[in-house]
């Protein structure tokens, strides 16, 4: 299994996206000696007496009340077991994984006061596929998200339950068989690990690598919907893109070129075509999917600084032995990276529904009607058409910015807070609607240009359908579409319609 070393603090986006598709985290041994004097300083600070919060102090509202140092590994204890209140099903072990890693690169920067053992216990768990089971609601994004991150702070200290080889068994069994104990929790060290923004920083980040692929896999659609309707290609003139100046839609248009270039179906209509102009979701595509590559870019930058950053709170300054309390907890940075993706996700699907939609009007497409040889007998893409439709609709539903929403918490001490936690764990189930579009729009723009006999697209483009008709042959009477459905979507999920395609496609990095 690939290894990724992760150095805290410099880890770039391609290797959490590593992480998250199942490469195991290594911390760099470098680390080390920031983690102990980290500890080392939380000793010092308790030994001067004075109230410090989460180290010596109840937590929220309650952090004026004063803790005995008897009493010290019990307050530990206690706010992880409380924390631990999530609902809902399970977070995908994918998800949890990646979280675990945000929290031990975090961990590891030697500014949350936790003990050597603690760490290493973390990064054990990754390296022996211990995933704690982590309940999907709880959290609004801020002091931290809490719940989650609690859940799987319980199973560190043998509480809770944990999936190991599709099995899901009690915490305190699952460490003694992979060789592994539980930890007893120092001072700090419980709120060090609830505390932070790893939940939905996780899967914020999964949603911007699954939107890379759609994306992607929208531009060569999209190139294919456009030969199926005998479009033309003069919008992706570069000349046009550099005089508006945006990077994205400078790449798309220069993509959209590449992908198009030495069709044949392109040249026959290139002269005498009494068309003047294509509707815009052929014209418009620059302009569209460069906004949206703009927009992912955005995300992506604002992610990675969060992914290597430290979010708890308080946080230990080993050099002046300080614990400072701030708002690193507060998820703000994420919320807005969410919502940015979801309006991202919504416009990749909406204008691929369009394509799909112009295709089957033969006024539009000057194409069979639905796409189907004997229309009226057969009803060919009709329904494929509503089913988009559906998808879009639900995204768009889905796309209310949740960085704009706030409800105060913990007796007002939390007063303002970000949503970012189902604001980022909406977008997974986003993106699968949007495959579905994209996936339908591989079928129908291939099929478009199965009715142009004797003419071939771009070597690009051919090799796409290829690919499509290695597993689904084209549609000359109605059969059952939904696997026909599921086997394009499968391709589009899997990156094999970009891979196909063989061609430099424009991504978040």
């Amino acid at each position: 299994m690939t290894e990724i070393l992760l150095i805290p603090g410099d880890v770039p986006l391609a290797e959490w996206g590593a992480i998250w598709r199942g490469a195991v985290p290594r911390l760099d041994p470098a680390s080390a000696p920031r983690i102990a004097e980290s500890a080392a300083a939380v000793a010092r600070i308790l030994a001067h007496g004075a109230p410090v919060y989460g180290i010596n102090t109840g937590f929220g509202k309650l952090a004026s009340v004063k803790i005995e140092a008897e009493d010290l590994a019990t307050l530990q204890r206690n706010i992880v077991l409380s924390h631990a209140a999530g609902i809902g099903a399970p977070s995908p072990a994918p998800i949890v994984r990646l979280m675990m890693a945000l929290k031990l690169a975090s961990l590891a920067q030697g500014a949350s006061g936790v003990q050597p053992a603690t760490v290493a216990l973390l990064e054990a768990m990754l390296a022996k596929g211990l995933t704690p089971v982590v309940p999907s609601q709880g959290s609004v994004g801020a002091s931290g998200d809490l719940a989650p991150l609690s859940h799987m702070a319980a199973t560190m200290i043998g509480v809770g339950s944990i999936e190991i080889e599709g099995r899901v068994l009690p915490a305190e069994q699952a460490l003694a068989e992979a060789g592994l104990a539980p930890v007893t929790l120092g001072p700090k060290e419980g709120l060090a690990l609830l505390n932070g923004t790893q939940f939905s920083t996780a899967n914020a980040l999964a949603a911007l690598f699954e939107t890379e692929t759609l994306f992607q896999a929208a531009l060569v659609t999209g190139a294919l919907s456009t030969e199926a309707a005998k479009g033309t290609d003069a919008p992706f003139d570069p000349r046009i893109h550099q005089l508006r100046r945006h990077p994205g839609q400078i790449a798309v248009g220069e993509t959209l070129r590449t992908l198009m270039a030495g069709s044949a179906i392109r040249a026959s209509h290139r002269d005498d075509d009494p068309r003047v102009q294509d509707p815009y979701c052929l014209r418009c595509q620059p302009q569209v999917m460069g906004a949206v590559l703009d927009l992912l870019r955005q995300a992506g930058t604002t992610l990675e600084t969060e992914a290597n950053g430290v979010s708890d709170n308080p946080l230990i300054f080993p050099e002046t032995d300080e614990a400072l309390s701030g708002g690193n907890f507060h998820a703000e940075p994420v919320a807005f990276a969410a919502d940015m993706i979801a309006l991202a996700i919504c416009e990749i699907g909406s204008i691929a529904e369009r394509r799909i939609a112009m295709l089957v009007d033969p006024a539009l497409s000057n194409l069979p009607a639905f796409l189907t040889p004997r229309p009226g007998l057969n009803s060919g893409f009709m329904i494929p058409q509503v089913t988009a439709a559906a998808l879009v609709s639900e995204n768009k539903q889905r796309a209310t910015p949740a960085s704009v929403d706030s409800i105060p918490t913990s007796a007002n001490q939390e007063d303002h807070v970000s949503m970012a936690a189902h604001g980022a764990r909406r977008l997974l189930d986003m993106a699968a609607n949007c495959a579905g579009v994209i996936g339908i729009e591989l079928l129908a723009a291939a099929q478009g240009c199965d009715f142009h006999a004797g003419l071939t697209s771009s070597e690009a483009l051919e090799r796409v359908r290829a690919r499509l008709r290695s597993e689904v042959p084209t549609l000359d009477h109605d059969r059952h579409f939904h696997p026909d459905i599921e086997a394009a979507t499968a391709l589009v999920r899997a990156g094999a319609v970009a891979k196909a395609a063989a061609i430099a496609l424009p991504g978040v990095a």
